[in-house]
């Protein structure tokens, strides 16, 4: 075998893992996101579908009683041009983004919960977080094509 089809193996070869390797990785992301959504559906079940309804289409038992309809959560993404807003989305659970019926910016609805029900303890920041996330991932999952 010459030198230069040597080099050209070795690059094939490396294309080969590389993309080995990525095709792995995505596999393994995705799980991990099916598994934080997952976890995302019993947060969602437990705080929010009171309001927007155990499908998230806004009609849950209380929406009834509040003045401004909850949204439905399956039409973020169609609602911010076709691609799920998800920073946006993490800053309105955590309170930091306004949105009509949920109070001004200085008052975090679900973040400043879900710091009160982790306590004082040195993770309950990230706890914090870990729950937001798990909504935002869940909400994703829901996105009406």
């Amino acid at each position: 075998m010459k030198h230069d089809e040597l080099g050209v193996w070795r690059v094939v070869l490396l294309g080969i893992m590389v993309g080995g390797a990525l095709w792995f990785w995505a596999g393994t992301s995705l799980a991990q996101e099916q598994e934080v959504s997952t976890a995302g559906k019993k947060v969602f079940d437990q705080n929010c579908a009171v309001c927007h309804g155990r499908d998230a289409k806004g009609d849950g038992a209380a929406s009834s009683l509040l003045t401004v309809k909850p949204a439905d959560l399956t039409q973020i993404a169609k609602r911010a041009g076709g691609s799920f807003p998800f920073w946006k989305v993490y800053g309105v659970i955590d309170g930091r983004e306004d949105i009509k019926g949920h109070g001004p910016r200085d008052m975090p609805i679900w973040g400043a919960e879900f710091r009160s029900q982790a306590g004082a303890s040195p993770t309950a920041e990230s706890q914090t977080r870990g729950r937001i996330l798990e909504l935002v991932y869940f909400l994703q999952s829901l996105q009406a094509k």
